[in-house]
């Protein structure tokens, strides 16, 4: 059995991994100017078929110095950004950084609540924003926060743009999609950029390496909304422990998949920070699309894709779309594929490596860990649906939930770690901090066990279902079930047993059947034996047509026992209330009046073809947000 104190780990470490990395007072922008020094023509950004440099990415980015430091911004102050991906993200993050503020990265779909509580937490000085969500808000004149807004069809390739000016229904119906009512408090931020010089190299200061550098929100371990610190050594030393873990070939052309939004800590770090280090061009896209990624691809082959489990799975599909309408895709030039947010299915991994004929690789972490913890090796050792072993320069081990000073060597525990990219804490709350934090040790809600030398998770503290003593992990149940044919989706949760309290919780299944399968709680627990323990057996279960998501692709387990609890238990299973099926009829009526009224609303015009790279398609939104990771 492995534990923190044996490194049991290392003899899975690839060759070139070393076992740490040097720590150093760098910060987050100095990649920028050695890009541009080194490589000043090569293509940073690919946003849709519109291009910038190194060069002018650096250029663009001190003119958003010289607006925010024009705008009051000092050293200190905080810069909130919240935008999809797009260049003017870019200009205005290393902007803010080379005007000595902190960036507070928020959610461009949040609502009007979450945002101006996020954006007061951290007493934001300046909110770079896109315009749809500057709509959402209640700007006005008296506000002392300065306010900057982004039109993100400015940096789209000239013909799109001129596509949006026509007189024709579809194009006015994206265009409605791009562009938004800013209001009049809020200045154009790319008309301040083109007024603005770029600000003096002299003008520079860089900040400490143990100051905040970047603020990410997160609900944290302990549950609440708080703001993460994370200081310039978090974000470089984790930058450097994933370039020292994939074996990158310094003197190749990287291109990176730019999907993954930059207001998470997994695509800020492995996309912005990193690509940027590795004077990578970034394939932006504001919204993930396989379609037009696989176009881009076409342009700038892709050779490092960071994303979550569905995307690998949408490109793909895409890509056996192609082939079937005799147009195939070669994916040889992504030689570095990791995946993280969620586990990845075996069968996936497969196909994946077969269509590359390259590996792929699982990554663990969480926002207080900048966000990388643990990996696979990218080789032959790899383990797909693990969390792989840790980093370099990070220590991992397995503690007593109740009581984290002891370790655990046996069977399942807390996961904590210690390592440069463990954050500062939280901002303004030293209580949780304190409990998250316990003598360097970040304590993660994750419980694992080790399988010889890899670490596994079983689930989320929160999460373990108790029932008469026994701790349930829904994750094992979910896997179990997931074996079960016509079952396309599944999220188990736990739900007070109030007739037998002494009991603790009962196990409940929400399962997403295929079209013509059915299902008894009979059926279900036959299916399920020999796979599961007796106590893990589901107690009762429910049919949902859909189960809702994060971000990243992961269920909401909260959610989903948020809407159970209002049903009724019928003979083992859950349903609706009558009051709760009225309602629900309702609201499709109403949904399906205005589907109609907007589909009538955007026929279109067969003279006009909208671009690719822009077309309304299922995957097309502007942002890959549905539901806030609130878990």
């Amino acid at each position: 059995m492995t534990t923190s104190g044996t490194h049991d780990w290392y003899r899975f470490y690839p060759e070139h991994a070393p076992h740490e990395i040097d720590v150093t007072d760098e910060t987050i922008e100095q990649t920028l100017f050695v890009a541009a020094e080194r490589f000043p023509q090569r293509v940073a950004i690919d946003y849709l078929g519109a291009t910038v440099t190194y060069a002018q990415l650096l250029e663009r980015s001190r003119r958003a110095a010289t607006v925010f430091r024009s705008a009051g911004i000092r050293p200190g102050d905080v810069v909130a950004l919240a935008l999809p991906n797009c260049p003017q993200h870019l200009y205005a993050f290393y902007g803010a950084v080379l005007a000595g503020a902190t960036v507070a990265e928020v959610n461009p779909l949040g609502t009007q609540i979450e945002i101006t509580r996020e954006l007061d937490l951290v007493a934001a000085k300046a909110f770079v924003a896109w315009e749809k969500t500057l709509e959402t808000l209640a700007a006005t004149e008296d506000d002392s926060r300065v306010y900057f807004s982004v039109n993100i069809s400015h940096s789209l390739p000239l013909h799109s743009r001129l596509l949006l000016r026509l007189p024709v229904k579809k194009a006015r119906s994206l265009k409605e999609k791009l562009r938004g009512q800013a209001p009049a408090v809020a200045e154009s931020f790319d008309a301040a950029l083109r007024r603005a010089s770029a600000q003096p190299p002299d003008a520079f200061r860089p900040a400490p390496a143990d100051a905040d550098a970047v603020y990410l929100f997160t609900g944290g371990t302990t549950g609440e909304p708080k703001a993460v610190r994370l200081s310039h050594r978090n974000l470089v030393s984790n930058r450097k422990q994933l370039i020292a873990w994939v074996p990158f070939d310094a003197q190749s052309h990287q291109v990176e998949a730019g999907v993954l939004p930059f207001f998470h800590a997994f695509g800020l770090t492995m996309v912005l920070l990193t690509g940027v280090d590795l004077a990578a061009t970034i394939i932006l896209q504001p919204t993930f699309n396989a379609g037009s990624l696989l176009d881009a691809h076409k342009r700038h082959p892709i050779t490092v894709f960071p994303g979550v489990a569905p995307m690998f799975s949408r490109v793909l599909k895409e890509v056996e779309a192609r082939e079937a309408a005799g147009r195939p895709e070669d994916l040889s030039s992504i030689k570095f594929a990791v995946s993280g947010g969620m586990a990845l299915a075996p069968s996936l991994a497969t196909r994946w490596e077969e269509a590359t004929k390259n590996y792929i690789i699982e990554g663990y972490g969480l926002t207080e860990a900048s966000p990388v913890i643990s990996g696979s090796p990218m080789n032959e050792y790899r383990r797909a649906s693990t969390l792989g072993v840790p980093f370099p320069s990070t220590e991992v081990r397995l503690a007593d939930p109740d009581h984290p000073d002891t370790t655990i060597t046996e069977g399942p525990g807390e996961i904590l770690v210690r390592g440069p990219q463990v954050c500062l804490g939280y901002l303004g709350d030293e209580a949780a901090s304190a409990q998250t934090i316990v003598d360097g040790w970040l304590r993660t809600g994750d419980i694992g066990h080790w399988e010889d030398g890899f670490l596994v998770m079983a689930d989320r503290r929160k999460e373990v279902i108790i029932n008469n003593g026994f701790n349930i992990y829904p994750t094992e149940v979910e896997d179990a079930i997931r074996k079960i044919p016509g079952v396309s989706d599944v999220a188990v949760v736990g739900i007070p047993d109030h007739e037998h309290e002494e009991r603790g919780e009962s196990v409940v299944a929400a399962l997403v059947l295929e079209p013509s399968t059915t299902m008894s709680l009979a059926q279900l627990r036959q299916w399920l034996e020999g796979l599961l323990p007796h106590y893990a057996m589901p107690t009762s279960f429910a049919i949902f047509e859909s189960l809702p998501h994060s971000m990243l692709g992961k269920v909401l387990r909260k959610s989903v026992r948020e809407q159970i609890e209002r049903f009724q238990l019928v003979a083992g299973q859950w349903v609706r209330s009558a009051t709760e099926v009225a309602s629900d009829a309702a609201s499709r009526a109403i949904s399906a009046a205005s589907s109609m009224t907007s589909r009538l609303a955007s026929r279109d015009d067969p003279r006009v073809e909208i671009p690719a790279e822009s077309r309304d398609d299922e995957q097309a939104q502007v942002c890959p947000v549905t539901h806030r990771e609130d878990e």
